[in-house]
């Protein structure tokens, strides 16, 4: 995935977690199987924190929402 397609935005933040809503499951959830805080995805989404790490982050948790192929159609 390419996640320079995905700039940092509170509207990002909000798709995501639509994304996981779509699947019948939640961002939080996503979270707590993955040892992942919260507060840092909502950072990392909205761009507030932004390094390597973040980026990682980010892109995994977008591949795991499933925006990624909706916006491929």
């Amino acid at each position: 995935m390419e996640i320079n397609v995905y700039k940092p935005s509170l509207d990002l933040h909000n798709q995501v977690k639509a994304g996981f809503v779509a699947q019948g499951a939640s961002l939080s959830s996503w979270c707590k199987n993955n040892g992942v805080k919260i507060s840092n995805i909502k950072q990392c989404l909205t761009g507030s924190w932004d390094g390597p790490k973040a980026k990682e982050l980010r892109a995994k948790v977008i591949h795991a929402s499933g925006i990624e192929r909706q916006n491929d159609k």
